[in-house]
Protein backbone atom coordinates (compact mmCIF):
# COMPACT_ATOMS: atom_id res chain seq x y z
CA UNK A 1 0.00 0.00 0.00
CA UNK A 2 1.19 3.34 -0.61
CA UNK A 3 2.04 5.82 2.34
CA UNK A 4 2.40 9.15 2.20
CA UNK A 5 5.39 10.62 4.12
CA UNK A 6 5.90 14.49 4.85
CA UNK A 7 6.01 17.49 3.21
CA UNK A 8 9.56 19.02 2.32
CA UNK A 9 11.01 22.18 0.48
CA UNK A 10 13.99 20.73 -0.70
CA UNK A 11 15.44 20.98 -4.14
CA UNK A 12 15.04 19.16 -7.38
CA UNK A 13 18.34 17.06 -6.66
CA UNK A 14 17.24 16.14 -3.40
CA UNK A 15 13.54 14.86 -4.31
CA UNK A 16 15.54 12.97 -6.66
CA UNK A 17 17.55 11.28 -3.88
CA UNK A 18 14.59 10.73 -1.43
CA UNK A 19 12.48 9.43 -4.66
CA UNK A 20 14.70 6.82 -5.44
CA UNK A 21 15.95 5.61 -1.88
CA UNK A 22 11.84 5.04 -1.57
CA UNK A 23 12.04 3.25 -4.73
CA UNK A 24 14.36 0.09 -3.02
CA UNK A 25 16.80 1.95 -4.89
CA UNK A 26 19.99 -0.94 -3.55
CA UNK A 27 23.39 0.61 -5.82
CA UNK A 28 24.11 3.97 -6.37
CA UNK A 29 27.62 4.65 -8.69
CA UNK A 30 28.32 8.72 -9.25
CA UNK A 31 31.16 11.07 -9.98
CA UNK A 32 31.11 14.57 -9.08
CA UNK A 33 30.24 17.34 -11.39
CA UNK A 34 28.10 20.55 -11.54
CA UNK A 35 25.01 21.10 -11.09
CA UNK A 36 24.42 17.47 -10.09
CA UNK A 37 26.12 17.06 -7.53
CA UNK A 38 23.50 17.27 -4.31
CA UNK A 39 22.40 13.70 -5.63
CA UNK A 40 25.76 11.70 -5.30
CA UNK A 41 26.26 13.97 -1.53
CA UNK A 42 22.90 12.70 -0.40
CA UNK A 43 23.36 9.16 -1.58
CA UNK A 44 26.76 9.18 0.01
CA UNK A 45 24.86 9.87 3.80
CA UNK A 46 21.56 8.27 3.45
CA UNK A 47 21.48 5.32 1.07
CA UNK A 48 24.17 3.16 3.29
CA UNK A 49 21.52 3.49 6.16
CA UNK A 50 18.40 2.00 4.66
CA UNK A 51 21.36 -1.28 3.16
CA UNK A 52 22.43 0.64 0.04
CA UNK A 53 25.27 0.84 -1.55
CA UNK A 54 26.79 4.50 -2.39
CA UNK A 55 30.00 3.81 -4.45
CA UNK A 56 31.78 7.75 -5.65
CA UNK A 57 34.13 5.83 -8.86
CA UNK A 58 36.66 6.83 -10.03
CA UNK A 59 35.43 8.27 -13.51
CA UNK A 60 31.87 8.44 -14.86
CA UNK A 61 32.77 5.67 -17.30
CA UNK A 62 34.04 3.18 -14.44
CA UNK A 63 30.64 4.45 -12.39
CA UNK A 64 28.21 3.60 -15.68
CA UNK A 65 29.96 -0.29 -16.07
CA UNK A 66 29.35 -0.63 -12.34
CA UNK A 67 26.10 -0.30 -13.43
CA UNK A 68 26.19 -3.62 -15.95
CA UNK A 69 27.28 -5.13 -12.69
CA UNK A 70 24.47 -4.76 -10.37
CA UNK A 71 21.28 -4.63 -13.02
CA UNK A 72 22.52 -8.25 -14.01
CA UNK A 73 22.21 -9.28 -10.34
CA UNK A 74 18.28 -8.42 -10.19
CA UNK A 75 19.67 -5.06 -8.10
CA UNK A 76 18.07 -1.70 -8.39
CA UNK A 77 20.60 0.93 -9.00
CA UNK A 78 21.13 4.17 -10.85
CA UNK A 79 23.94 6.84 -11.48
CA UNK A 80 23.45 10.58 -12.25
CA UNK A 81 25.76 13.07 -13.73
CA UNK A 82 25.35 16.48 -16.28
CA UNK A 83 25.91 16.41 -19.89
CA UNK A 84 30.08 15.70 -20.86
CA UNK A 85 29.62 13.34 -17.74
CA UNK A 86 26.73 11.57 -19.61
CA UNK A 87 28.59 11.59 -22.58
CA UNK A 88 31.31 9.26 -21.23
CA UNK A 89 28.89 6.64 -19.60
CA UNK A 90 27.09 6.43 -23.22
CA UNK A 91 28.95 3.02 -23.99
CA UNK A 92 28.22 1.40 -20.77
CA UNK A 93 24.35 2.90 -21.87
CA UNK A 94 24.32 0.88 -25.20
CA UNK A 95 25.17 -2.27 -23.35
CA UNK A 96 22.95 -1.67 -20.68
CA UNK A 97 20.30 -1.69 -23.54
CA UNK A 98 21.77 -4.30 -25.59
CA UNK A 99 21.88 -6.46 -22.43
CA UNK A 100 18.31 -5.56 -21.59
CA UNK A 101 19.56 -4.79 -18.25
CA UNK A 102 17.11 -2.29 -15.88
CA UNK A 103 18.72 0.84 -14.64
CA UNK A 104 17.98 4.32 -13.99
CA UNK A 105 20.44 7.33 -15.25
CA UNK A 106 19.88 10.82 -14.29
CA UNK A 107 21.30 13.94 -16.45
CA UNK A 108 21.02 17.37 -15.05
CA UNK A 109 21.47 18.60 -18.34
CA UNK A 110 24.11 21.66 -18.20
CA UNK A 111 25.31 23.86 -21.46
CA UNK A 112 27.51 22.95 -24.43
CA UNK A 113 29.08 21.88 -26.28
CA UNK A 114 32.21 21.02 -24.52
CA UNK A 115 32.51 21.95 -21.05
CA UNK A 116 30.39 24.90 -22.18
CA UNK A 117 29.14 25.80 -18.90
CA UNK A 118 27.26 24.98 -15.39
CA UNK A 119 23.74 26.72 -15.96
CA UNK A 120 20.73 25.11 -17.60
CA UNK A 121 20.53 23.72 -20.86
CA UNK A 122 18.37 21.58 -23.09
CA UNK A 123 20.96 20.59 -25.13
CA UNK A 124 21.34 16.86 -23.98
CA UNK A 125 17.79 16.19 -26.20
CA UNK A 126 18.86 14.37 -29.14
CA UNK A 127 21.55 12.25 -27.05
CA UNK A 128 18.94 11.07 -24.44
CA UNK A 129 16.04 10.26 -26.99
CA UNK A 130 18.08 8.73 -29.78
CA UNK A 131 20.30 7.08 -28.16
CA UNK A 132 23.44 8.40 -27.10
CA UNK A 133 25.82 5.39 -28.17
CA UNK A 134 26.30 3.04 -30.90
CA UNK A 135 23.80 0.63 -31.83
CA UNK A 136 19.90 0.82 -32.70
CA UNK A 137 19.07 1.20 -29.67
CA UNK A 138 16.59 3.44 -27.09
CA UNK A 139 16.27 4.84 -23.35
CA UNK A 140 13.20 5.53 -22.17
CA UNK A 141 13.21 9.20 -20.91
CA UNK A 142 11.16 11.36 -18.49
CA UNK A 143 11.49 14.92 -18.05
CA UNK A 144 10.30 16.65 -14.74
CA UNK A 145 9.21 20.33 -15.07
CA UNK A 146 8.47 20.43 -11.08
CA UNK A 147 10.28 18.86 -7.77
CA UNK A 148 7.37 16.90 -7.04
CA UNK A 149 7.99 15.13 -10.82
CA UNK A 150 11.49 14.59 -9.67
CA UNK A 151 10.14 12.83 -6.57
CA UNK A 152 7.21 11.01 -8.13
CA UNK A 153 9.20 9.95 -11.98
CA UNK A 154 12.53 8.53 -10.22
CA UNK A 155 10.12 5.90 -8.94
CA UNK A 156 8.19 5.58 -12.12
CA UNK A 157 11.77 5.65 -13.45
CA UNK A 158 12.36 2.07 -11.80
CA UNK A 159 9.02 0.33 -12.61
CA UNK A 160 9.49 1.27 -15.86
CA UNK A 161 13.34 -0.36 -16.09
CA UNK A 162 12.46 -3.50 -14.24
CA UNK A 163 8.68 -3.68 -16.50
CA UNK A 164 10.78 -3.32 -20.17
CA UNK A 165 14.40 -4.37 -18.93
CA UNK A 166 15.72 -1.58 -19.57
CA UNK A 167 17.59 1.77 -18.96
CA UNK A 168 15.26 4.90 -18.35
CA UNK A 169 16.81 8.32 -18.13
CA UNK A 170 15.75 11.21 -15.72
CA UNK A 171 16.77 14.59 -18.07
CA UNK A 172 16.64 17.32 -15.92
CA UNK A 173 18.38 20.55 -16.38
CA UNK A 174 20.43 23.13 -13.72
CA UNK A 175 17.20 24.86 -13.35
CA UNK A 176 15.51 21.93 -12.57
CA UNK A 177 17.83 20.44 -10.09
CA UNK A 178 18.54 23.38 -8.09
CA UNK A 179 15.64 25.16 -7.67
CA UNK A 180 13.19 24.62 -4.21
CA UNK A 181 9.56 23.76 -3.85
CA UNK A 182 7.28 21.65 -1.42
CA UNK A 183 7.25 18.20 -2.23
CA UNK A 184 5.21 15.37 -0.47
CA UNK A 185 6.90 12.34 0.23
CA UNK A 186 5.48 8.62 -0.67
CA UNK A 187 6.86 5.28 -0.38
CA UNK A 188 5.52 3.03 -3.04
CA UNK A 189 4.20 -0.76 -2.43
CA UNK A 190 7.05 -2.57 -1.47
CA UNK A 191 9.20 -4.25 -4.05
CA UNK A 192 8.12 -8.11 -4.94
CA UNK A 193 10.95 -9.83 -4.38
CA UNK A 194 10.78 -11.96 -7.20
CA UNK A 195 11.24 -8.91 -9.53
CA UNK A 196 13.64 -10.37 -12.24
CA UNK A 197 14.18 -13.65 -10.92
CA UNK A 198 13.18 -15.27 -14.57
CA UNK A 199 16.60 -13.40 -15.51
CA UNK A 200 19.25 -12.32 -12.85
CA UNK A 201 22.10 -13.73 -11.97
CA UNK A 202 22.36 -14.83 -8.77
CA UNK A 203 24.41 -18.25 -8.67
CA UNK A 204 23.00 -21.20 -10.59
CA UNK A 205 21.33 -23.48 -7.87
CA UNK A 206 19.11 -25.86 -8.85
CA UNK A 207 18.64 -24.84 -12.45
CA UNK A 208 20.67 -23.81 -15.46
CA UNK A 209 23.02 -21.41 -16.28
CA UNK A 210 22.37 -17.89 -17.20
CA UNK A 211 23.88 -15.98 -19.69
CA UNK A 212 23.52 -11.87 -19.75
CA UNK A 213 25.37 -10.56 -23.13
CA UNK A 214 25.06 -8.20 -26.11
CA UNK A 215 27.14 -10.25 -28.77
CA UNK A 216 25.24 -11.96 -31.14
CA UNK A 217 27.43 -13.79 -33.50
CA UNK A 218 26.15 -16.74 -34.95
CA UNK A 219 24.39 -15.60 -38.61
CA UNK A 220 20.63 -14.03 -38.00
CA UNK A 221 20.83 -14.03 -33.96
CA UNK A 222 21.68 -10.33 -34.21
CA UNK A 223 18.61 -8.97 -36.74
CA UNK A 224 16.44 -11.20 -33.97
CA UNK A 225 17.68 -9.83 -31.05
CA UNK A 226 17.11 -5.73 -32.45
CA UNK A 227 13.91 -7.03 -33.88
CA UNK A 228 12.87 -8.02 -30.07
CA UNK A 229 14.17 -5.10 -28.95
CA UNK A 230 12.26 -2.68 -31.64
CA UNK A 231 9.35 -4.50 -30.63
CA UNK A 232 9.80 -3.75 -26.57
CA UNK A 233 10.03 0.07 -28.04
CA UNK A 234 7.04 0.16 -30.16
CA UNK A 235 5.05 -1.09 -26.29
CA UNK A 236 7.06 1.70 -24.53
CA UNK A 237 4.54 4.09 -26.43
CA UNK A 238 1.43 2.83 -24.62
CA UNK A 239 3.85 4.90 -21.49
CA UNK A 240 3.27 8.88 -22.61
CA UNK A 241 2.97 11.68 -20.49
CA UNK A 242 1.89 15.26 -21.34
CA UNK A 243 0.69 18.42 -19.33
CA UNK A 244 -2.19 19.91 -21.04
CA UNK A 245 -2.63 23.50 -20.42
CA UNK A 246 -5.76 25.93 -21.44
CA UNK A 247 -5.21 24.01 -24.77
CA UNK A 248 -9.03 23.49 -25.25
CA UNK A 249 -9.66 26.89 -27.22
CA UNK A 250 -6.55 27.24 -28.14
CA UNK A 251 -5.55 28.84 -31.53
CA UNK A 252 -1.23 28.45 -30.89
CA UNK A 253 0.08 25.47 -29.02
CA UNK A 254 3.24 26.17 -27.44
CA UNK A 255 5.16 22.68 -27.05
CA UNK A 256 8.00 23.26 -24.30
CA UNK A 257 9.50 20.39 -21.92
CA UNK A 258 11.15 20.52 -18.27
CA UNK A 259 11.90 23.89 -16.89
CA UNK A 260 11.18 25.71 -20.25
CA UNK A 261 7.62 24.08 -20.36
CA UNK A 262 6.81 25.87 -16.62
CA UNK A 263 8.67 28.93 -17.30
CA UNK A 264 6.66 29.18 -20.81
CA UNK A 265 3.22 28.24 -18.78
CA UNK A 266 3.65 31.40 -16.40
CA UNK A 267 4.03 33.08 -20.64
CA UNK A 268 0.39 31.84 -21.01
CA UNK A 269 -0.57 32.31 -17.99
CA UNK A 270 0.09 36.58 -18.80
CA UNK A 271 -1.25 36.43 -22.31
CA UNK A 272 -4.58 34.85 -21.61
CA UNK A 273 -4.96 36.91 -19.06
CA UNK A 274 -4.87 39.78 -21.99
CA UNK A 275 -7.24 37.59 -24.15
CA UNK A 276 -4.87 35.71 -26.01
CA UNK A 277 -5.98 32.00 -27.21
CA UNK A 278 -2.94 30.27 -26.25
CA UNK A 279 -2.15 26.44 -24.35
CA UNK A 280 0.74 24.59 -23.25
CA UNK A 281 1.66 21.40 -24.43
CA UNK A 282 4.48 19.67 -21.94
CA UNK A 283 5.88 16.44 -22.95
CA UNK A 284 6.51 14.38 -19.44
CA UNK A 285 7.49 11.56 -21.44
CA UNK A 286 10.49 12.53 -24.56
CA UNK A 287 10.84 8.84 -25.18
CA UNK A 288 8.64 7.48 -26.23
CA UNK A 289 7.29 11.23 -27.36
CA UNK A 290 3.31 11.51 -26.75
CA UNK A 291 3.00 12.45 -30.67
CA UNK A 292 -0.61 11.02 -30.95
CA UNK A 293 -2.06 13.68 -28.05
CA UNK A 294 0.05 16.32 -30.15
CA UNK A 295 -1.31 15.26 -33.58
CA UNK A 296 -5.22 14.95 -32.21
CA UNK A 297 -4.60 18.55 -31.26
CA UNK A 298 -3.24 19.43 -34.73
CA UNK A 299 -6.78 17.84 -36.53
CA UNK A 300 -8.40 20.25 -34.36
CA UNK A 301 -7.17 23.27 -36.70
CA UNK A 302 -4.55 24.42 -34.16
CA UNK A 303 -1.47 26.23 -35.08
CA UNK A 304 2.18 25.19 -32.97
CA UNK A 305 5.16 26.82 -31.66
CA UNK A 306 8.22 24.79 -29.97
CA UNK A 307 10.10 26.17 -27.61
CA UNK A 308 13.48 24.99 -26.34
CA UNK A 309 16.87 25.79 -24.49
CA UNK A 310 18.52 25.11 -27.40
CA UNK A 311 19.35 25.65 -30.68
CA UNK A 312 16.28 22.97 -32.32
CA UNK A 313 15.82 19.38 -31.32
CA UNK A 314 12.36 18.31 -30.13
CA UNK A 315 11.24 20.44 -32.76
CA UNK A 316 11.75 17.60 -34.90
CA UNK A 317 9.69 14.86 -33.06
CA UNK A 318 7.02 17.47 -32.81
CA UNK A 319 7.07 18.27 -36.57
CA UNK A 320 7.70 14.65 -37.12
CA UNK A 321 3.97 13.89 -35.26
CA UNK A 322 2.06 16.63 -37.13
CA UNK A 323 3.50 16.49 -40.18
CA UNK A 324 0.14 14.99 -41.96
CA UNK A 325 -1.68 18.15 -40.67
CA UNK A 326 0.74 21.53 -40.09
CA UNK A 327 4.20 22.66 -39.54
CA UNK A 328 5.53 24.23 -36.04
CA UNK A 329 7.25 27.53 -35.88
CA UNK A 330 10.72 27.42 -33.63
CA UNK A 331 11.74 29.85 -31.07
CA UNK A 332 15.23 28.81 -29.48
CA UNK A 333 16.66 30.55 -26.16
CA UNK A 334 20.15 30.19 -26.18
CA UNK A 335 22.49 27.93 -23.58
CA UNK A 336 24.22 30.75 -21.52
CA UNK A 337 21.03 32.36 -20.88
CA UNK A 338 19.00 31.90 -18.21
CA UNK A 339 15.19 32.57 -19.75
CA UNK A 340 12.37 34.71 -18.19
CA UNK A 341 8.29 34.20 -18.71
CA UNK A 342 8.73 38.06 -20.69
CA UNK A 343 11.39 36.17 -23.17
CA UNK A 344 8.98 34.34 -24.85
CA UNK A 345 5.86 36.97 -25.36
CA UNK A 346 7.01 38.33 -28.47
CA UNK A 347 7.89 34.98 -30.44
CA UNK A 348 4.23 33.50 -29.00
CA UNK A 349 2.46 36.82 -30.39
CA UNK A 350 4.47 36.13 -33.77
CA UNK A 351 2.79 33.06 -34.75
CA UNK A 352 -0.48 33.98 -32.80
CA UNK A 353 -0.24 36.48 -35.99
CA UNK A 354 0.45 39.33 -34.03
CA UNK A 355 -2.59 39.63 -32.51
Amino acid sequence: MTKTGEKLFIKGNEAISRGAIAAGLKCYFGYPITPQNDIPEYMSGELPKVGGEFVQAESEVAAANMLIGAAAAGERCMTSSSSPGVSLKQEAISYLAGSQLPAVIVNMNRGGPGLGDIGPSQGDYFQATKGGGHGDYRTLVLAPGTCQECYDLVIEAFDLAFKYRNPVMILGDAIVGQMKEPVVTWTPEERNAEEGAEWRIEGAKGRDHRIIKSLFLTEGSLAGHNMALQAKYDDMAKNTKQELFETEDAELIVVAYGSIGRIVKSTVRKLRAQGHKVGLFRPITLYPFPSEELNKLAKQGKKFLTIEHNLGQMVEDVRLSIRTVIDSDFFGFMPGNLPTPDDFEEPILKSLGGK
